[in-house]
């Protein structure tokens, strides 16, 4: 007994049945992509408000600035991942501090 794989996968589609799994799974691959950038993205932009915010003291200012640039950087490291090299319109339209941005090696 023989086992096929449905007509869909069949070679008549113009594809075998390797390349429909492996479509399936880059799918996969670029939808968890685009999920982390958006999560990545939120972290980074309520990290950014918080610091925006903050009216403590001295210390805990720095602490959260400490936190702010790696939650910032992580998004950026996310962004290029998923092909966003440039990060300036981010940067103007979320207005990242330049402190942040000195702590991530911007100049």
């Amino acid at each position: 007994m023989t086992l096929r794989p449905p007509s869909g996968y069949s070679g008549a589609s113009g594809g075998s049945l390797a390349e429909a799994m492996f479509d399936a799974l880059g799918h996969e691959v670029l939808a968890e992509k685009a999920a982390a950038l958006g999560r990545a993205g939120d972290r980074a932009e309520k990290a950014l408000l918080r610091l925006k915010t903050y009216d403590g003291d001295k210390e805990g200012r720095a602490k959260l600035l400490k936190e702010t640039a790696g939650l910032v950087y992580a998004w950026f490291i996310q962004r290029e991942l998923c092909g966003f090299r440039r990060h300036d319109a981010v940067i103007r339209d979320l207005q990242i501090p330049r402190e942040v941005l000195v702590r991530l090696g911007a100049t």
